[in-house]
Order: structure tokens, then C-alpha cells, then sequence
């Protein structure tokens, strides 16, 4: 609409014309005698003076609608901290914000590119892109290098025919409590290219002149903040310790503390006091003589006469030596990562120690800075590695043990085979299966630890899940403890194994319950959490999302600070010699992360624990399963005798001895191979029938999945039976590494082993 009352306004200006030719009209019906021609021209004069009077009305409005425009317009940036000019298509002026006007002055009716001809050094130009721009997509802003630094410009299009201008910190100037012209210390800012934005009076004064580049004022390049560098005057060279900030997007902030320059001259205590680097003062004994207010919000506040060494800690050796070195020129300024001793929180600070003069006194200039974020991240590094190492040691212990339990559990099962329970030796072979099998839940435990074990996930309501174990609960936890369960009514679903999760809440109740041998209350809750941004704890970072929490909480006896660090670690347990394995904690954290969740523990020694599960909520809803179907006895009266042909490929001679006696037992005729290689080599008979593959996962040389792919390529339609100590990583997401073969996890029972096999032959 504005767009058209403007075109109209422009018809406008033809309005008197129109006007003028009315009045002819009129005249000519007056003196004309013709009755005919008189109504005609009366008419057209009256068409006329209409169409003239339409237009004046037309660009009244128009000019109406502009002004209220302007008067809004006005309204919203007249406050505006920042620059702002509105102009036309032309590019005039057609208001400016106070702003504006404190800045460049009154420009009102003049081109944008006149007021900014001092700021842009081709304003023209620039202008031009940009209205360009925003004319086609509404807006568009750009970040100028001006003769002062550097501004950010912004346009947008108002209507049709305004254009509203926005200038953003136009001298790039650091933000400090004062800004940098109330301190007069020489500071710059430079872009990473070495590039000087920004350079204030008191260095243009030490300088000279307005230089472009960082090596037109430093002769020794690169800079190391706390480190003195010579800098080049007219009237020769001065020295000065730099300190630097890091900016935003590569910008450095320099400033320079002069100390020799022919005399010594000591830094103006205001600016050193409101200097945005952290500085101290040392007499060469390590005395603090002075502390900027940036240092003291770092190291905290101290008593007057206090040494360096009383402030920090942790450098290995005693701090005076470190300060001796440095009196005496041998440190060569090299920072040290120190701890700050702070009773209210924890501090790693950067110092850096550089040696001055001052009136033919030698002293110290240390130059701090926070270096606690990358301490902590050193520390989940480490932290990291120490539970990727346990867990690689864990899984490779545990797929180890479970080769000879299979052998054991094996074995067991064919001598039971030709022993009646009546039989004296059959109790104690039932005694060997028994406790083969403690030792295999044992050894699933470093599994869940190390992230390695077999998961069969399912979409599930965790209250239905908590309410089937409070009878299990109750009795674990005994008469003297309570349990009792709350639930948010909204609880989101959640994907992950039942069992598993399962165990894991089994093993906290317990720990619950062992941490309260007097008795008192475990509390379970649930609820729904949704977390916008990213939430970092306990060295973790848990991203945005919905989540379902679990919370254990109890009323016992706590765990130490020294301690809580190291419970999720495997075999590492807070109980008395042997009341616990130690393998509790790090199985459910192990399953946790597994599922893609998060467990974290908050204790007060006497006060209590509480365990706090993070899991993601599924997304959707609870789909229909499909029940699997009865599994057959294990009893042996449910397999038939086969004439199956089946190639086991296991590279440990016991279970391949075992398994190779179970097979053969059912009526299986089994061929034997040690590795991927041999049994490739078996298969270059094309005349030899096999009917199923038995293999391990890992092998040396090839592995299962690589060496089955290869004997497909001949042998297409072979059933594939995969065995392993733990799900390595091609069986990480559910699904098996190659098309008809199924997983069956060691140890394995003699029952187990011809059950599946028997399966796949017939699935």
C-alpha cells in the first residue's frame, strides 16, 4: 500500500495542470453558443478538476501515511544505543536517532553515504551492495573494516520505500568497566591475521601514528603475554611486558605495562587496577607488593605481606625456587599451571613470572590467567582413558574366562551325561555346573562394565517394570527397611533391555539397603525431564533432550568425597572384606551407558546416597509386540537325531573340543577347522555338503563374519551360528553382521549349543 499512495503522490505533482486545463474547459463552454458543445466541455472540466482534486487527496494521504510511518520508526530506534538512520530508496536521510546525531552529527535530508564518508572508506559502494540485498530479501548485514576498526552494518526494508540503517560497535572497542580510553595503559586490538582493528591514545601517542600491522610496533614477534618485548618508537625503541586477552573469533586484546625506557617508570596504579588482565607485583623474595583487581578475583583475597607461595600450590617443587629461577633470568618465562588455595572453590591458574627493573630494583611481574576449564577437561581426559582402559582389560578378561568356562560347563555336561542322579559323582559334577555358572554371571558383570555384552532392547513403561520387582524388591531389602516407589502419572516410555535394567535397579536397592544396617527408608522416583540446552556434570555433558530419571535414594551412611569418585570402577568397593565383589556399581554403569543413558551418584556421609539414572524417553508410542514363540525344552527327549553336515570353526582347541563332541552326540557330522583360513580351505571342495556354519567371532587372521561373507559368495543359503565371549563391535547395534545367522553368547551349555544350531537349521 505504501508503494502505491507514493506512485500517486508522484501523479500528483500533475494535479495543477489538470487544474489549469478544468478551467479552460470551463471558459470555452461559456463563450461557445452550441447548447452541445457547452455540455461537453462542461463535462470535461468537471471530469478534470475531479481527477486533480482525487490526486491532491491521494497525496495527502500518502503523505499522511509517511509521516506516522517516520513517527513509528522514530519511536522504535530513537533509545536505541546504537547508530541508526532511516532513508529512502534514493538513499537520503530520512531521520537519524540521537545516536546518530551524537556520533556524526545532524545528516537529515542529506545521502547516507555523505554522513559515513569519514567512517567507510567507500561508502558509496558498500551502501549500494547492501540496499541491494535488502531490496530482494528484506535485510542484510555485513561487518565493515572502517579507518577506526571495524562495525557491524545492518539494513532492513520497511515497507517499500524505507530503509532502516543499524552501525554496531563502530570502533571495536574491548568492553571494560571503563572503556579503554578512561585507562591509560597503550592497549590494541588485533585480528589473527595480525591485523591492528583498534589502537587507543595512549599507544597512538607512543607510537606516533596509526600503523596497520602488528610488526610495525613489535620488532620480536611472536608475543607471549607476560613476556617483555621492545616496541618501536620515533624516538627509538621502548620495552613493555604484554599482556593479551583472547577475544572473540581469533581478536586479541594487547596491552602494554611500560618498565624501561631509558628511566624507569611504573605503571599508573589506576589504569594497572582496572586492567582486565590479571597482574601482580613481586619483590624478588616473592612478596605480593601489589594485586590488581582481576588477580584478586582469581586467587581470592589474602592479608598484606603475603608470599606467592601461600596464594598458590602445585608445582612440584617449592614455589620461592620457581621465583629465583625467575629473578635470576633462567625461567625464560614459562608459564606454570598452578592450584590456587581457596577454601570455597577450585581454582588452576596460568602464571607466568617476568623479570623487570624498577629504579635499579630487580623485581616480578606474574601475569594470570583461568586455566580451571582446560583443567577439567585434562581431568576428563584422564578420567576417560582410565575407564577405557579398564573396560578394554575388563572385556578381554572376560572373554577369556568365558572360554574356559564354556570348556568347563562343557564338559560337566557330557560327564553328567552318563551319570544317573543317582549316581554318587553326580552331586559333585552338579556342584562343578552350579558354581561354573556363578562365575559366568561374574564374568557378565565386566561385560556390562565394559559396554561389551549383548543387549535385546524393547520399548517399555518403567512403572510397570518397577511394579513387577517390588516383591523381589521387598524381599531383598529385608523387615528393618522400607521401600516405596513414586511415579510421575506422565512417565514417558523407554527403550532399553528389561532385564538388564532390571539388575540395575537390583543392585542399587541393595547397596541401598547395606548402606542402612539399622534400618530406615529407600526411596524410588521417577519423573520426566526436559533439558533445552546442554547440562554438564560431574565431568559429563549431557545433551539437550527428554529424559526419564530414576532416583535411589537412601538414608545411610554415605559415601566420602575422597571415595565417590572411583565407585563406578570396577572391583573398587566401600564395604568390608568379603561383604561385596566391587562389581555392583560399575555393571549398572556399564549398562547405563550402554543404553545410551547417564548415572551419577549425590552422597552426604550420614545423611544418605542418592543414584540419579538419566535415560533418553522413546519417542512414540508403545508398539505391539509380537510374543516370540515357547522355546523348546532343553530336556533331551526334544531333539531328534540329525544327519546335518556342520563346519565349526573355534579357534580355542578345548571349546572346539567340546563343542565338536555335542554336535557329535546329537547325530551331526562335524568338520573341525582352527581358523578363517582352514575352513576356506575346506570349502574349495565343491562336492562337499555343509549344511550350517559354527564359528567364533574372533579369531587371528580373519574374523567370523569376514570369512562367512567370503564362503557365501559360493555357498549362499548356509545357516550361520556366530559364538563369542562378548558381542564385539559388529553386533553393537542388534543386528547380526551377516543375512540367516544368529548370535549365541559363551559360556554355552551342551543343551544350549544343539538347540540353536537345531533351530537354524530348520528357521
Amino acid at each position: 500500500m505504501t508503494g502505491a499512495l507514493g506512485r500517486i503522490g508522484g501523479l500528483a505533482a500533475g494535479a495543477p495542470w489538470l487544474i489549469l486545463a478544468a478551467l479552460a474547459a470551463f471558459v470555452l463552454s461559456w463563450v461557445l453558443g452550441d447548447q452541445g458543445l457547452k455540455l461537453v466541455f462542461l463535462g470535461i472540466g468537471a471530469t478534470l478538476l475531479t481527477t486533480a482534486l482525487l490526486l491532491l487527496a491521494a497525496r495527502g494521504i500518502a503523505g499522511l501515511v509517511a509521516r506516522r510511518r517516520d513517527a513509528h520508526l522514530a519511536d522504535f530506534i530513537a533509545h536505541d544505543g546504537a547508530p541508526s538512520f532511516a532513508t529512502d530508496p534514493s538513499g537520503r536521510i530520512t531521520y537519524q536517532n540521537r545516536a546518530a546525531e551524537d556520533r556524526f552529527g545532524y545528516w537529515r535530508g542529506m545521502p547516507l553515504a555523505r554522513a559515513l564518508g569519514e567512517t567507510l572508506a567507500n561508502p558509496v559502494a558498500v551502501l549500494h551492495r547492501m540496499q541491494a540485498r535488502a531490496a530482494g530479501l528484506g535485510a542484510a548485514r555485513e561487518d565493515v573494516v572502517t579507518r577506526r576498526g571495524q562495525v557491524r552494518m545492518s539494513v532492513h526494508l520497511v515497507g517499500e520505500e524505507c530503509f532502516l540503517w543499524r552501525l554496531e560497535d563502530i570502533f571495536e572497542r574491548p568492553v571494560t568497566a571503563q572503556g579503554t580510553d578512561t585507562i591509560s595503559l597503550p592497549m590494541l586490538t588485533v585480528s589473527k591475521t595480525d591485523t591492528i582493528l583498534y589502537m587507543n591514545e595512549p599507544l597512538r601517542r607512543i607510537v606516533g601514528e596509526r600503523v596497520r600491522t602488528l610488526d610495525r610496533i613489535f620488532t620480536d614477534l611472536p608475543l607471549r603475554s607476560g613476556a617483555e618485548h621492545e616496541i618501536t618508537t620515533p624516538t627509538g625503541t621502548v620495552r613493555a611486558v604484554v599482556a593479551e586477552i583472547e577475544g572473540p573469533s581469533g581478536r586479541r586484546e594487547i596491552y602494554l605495562l611500560p618498565m624501561v625506557t631509558g628511566r624507569t617508570t611504573a605503571a599508573d596504579p589506576t589504569s594497572f587496577e582496572a586492567l582486565p588482565v590479571a597482574l601482580m607485583r613481586l619483590t624478588p623474595e616473592g612478596v605480593v607488593m601489589a594485586a590488581n583487581r582481576a588477580a584478586r578475583a582469581l586467587v581470592g583475597s589474602f592479608e598484606a605481606g603475603a608470599r606467592l607461595g601461600d596464594l598458590l600450590e602445585g608445582l612440584g617443587r617449592p614455589v620461592n625456587d620457581w621465583i629465583a629461577d625467575a629473578v635470576a633470568g633462567r625461567a625464560d618465562r614459562r608459564p606454570e599451571v598452578l592450584r590456587a588455595r581457596r577454601p570455597d572453590r577450585e581454582v588452576f591458574l596460568q602464571v607466568t613470572l617476568s623479570r623487570t627493573v624498577e629504579e635499579g630494583r630487580p623485581g616480578l611481574v606474574a601475569v594470570l590467567s583461568d586455566a580451571t576449564q582446560l583443567k577439567t577437561l585434562e581431568a576428563q581426559f584422564v578420567q576417560s582413558q582410565k575407564m577405557q582402559a579398564i573396560g578394554q582389560l575388563a572385556g578381554g578378561v572376560a572373554h577369556d574366562f568365558n572360554n574356559l568356562l564354556t570348556a568347563i560347563t562343557g564338559h560337566c555336561d557330557l560327564l553328567m551325561l552318563r551319570h544317573d542322579k543317582g549316581d554318587p559323582d553326580f552331586a559333585d559334577l552338579n556342584q562343578i555346573s552350579q558354581n561354573a555358572n556363578r562365575a559366568a554371571s561374574l564374568v557378565g558383570q565386566l561385560l556390562a562394565f565394559s559396554r561389551k555384552q549383548t543387549l535385546k532392547p524393547q520399548i517399555f513403561d518403567l512403572r510397570d517394570t518397577l511394579s513387577d520387582l517390588t516383591h523381589l524388591l521387598n524381599r531383598l531389602v529385608g523387615e528393618k527397611v522400607t521401600l516405596t516407589l513414586s511415579h510421575d502419572p506422565a512417565l514417558r516410555l523407554i527403550r532399553a533391555d528389561r532385564r538388564q535394567l532390571e539388575q540395575v535397579i537390583m543392585n542399587l536397592v541393595v547397596n541401598a539397603r547395606d548402606a542402612m544396617p539399622g534400618g530406615g527408608t529407600i526411596r524410588i522416583e521417577t519423573e520426566n525431564v526436559l533439558f533445552s540446552q546442554e547440562v554438564r556434570r560431574d565431568r559429563v555433558s549431557i545433551p539437550p533432550g527428554e529424559y526419564v530419571v530414576v532416583r535411589v535414594n537412601d538414608e545411610g551412611v554415605g559415601i566420602p568425597v575422597d571415595k565417590l569418585g572411583k565407585i563406578f570402577e570396577p572391583f573398587y568397593t566401600t564395604k568390608r572384606a568379603g561383604e561385596g565383589t566391587g562389581l555392583g556399581l560399575s555393571t549398572a554403569y556399564g549398562i547405563v551407558k550402554q543404553t545410551g543413558g547417564y548415572i551419577f551418584c549425590d552422597s552426604v556421609v550420614g545423611a544418605g546416597s542418592c543414584f540419579t539414572i538419566y535415560l533418553p524417553a522413546h519417542v512414540g508410542s508403545l508398539e505391539t509386540e509380537t510374543p516370540a514363540p515357547a522355546e523348546a525344552p532343553a530336556a533331551e527327549s526334544a531333539l531328534q537325531p540329525s544327519t546335518a553336515h556342520v563346519l565349526l570353526v573355534e579357534d580355542e582347541v578345548p571349546v572346539r573340543a567340546f563343542a565338536s563332541r555335542a554336535l557329535k552326540l546329537r547325530g551331526y557330522t562335524v568338520f573341525e577347522a582352527e581358523n578363517a583360513e582352514e575352513a576356506l580351505r575346506i570349502l574349495e571342495d565343491p562336492e562337499l555338503r555343509i549344511d550350517i556354519f559354527v564359528t567364533d567371532v574372533i579369531m587371528p587372521g580373519l574374523d567370523g563374519p569376514s570369512w562367512v561373507r567370503e564362503a557365501r559368495k559360493a555357498r549362499p543359503e548356509v545357516p550361520v551360528v556366530f559364538v563369542s565371549g562378548y558381542a564385539e563391535d559388529v553386533f553393537n547395534d542388534g543386528n547380526p553382521p551377516v543375512e540367516h545367522s544368529v548370535f549365541l553368547p559363551k559360556p554355552f551349555s551342551l543343551s544350549e549349543l544343539t538347540e540353536t544350531v537345531n533351530k537354524q537349521l530348520h528357521a
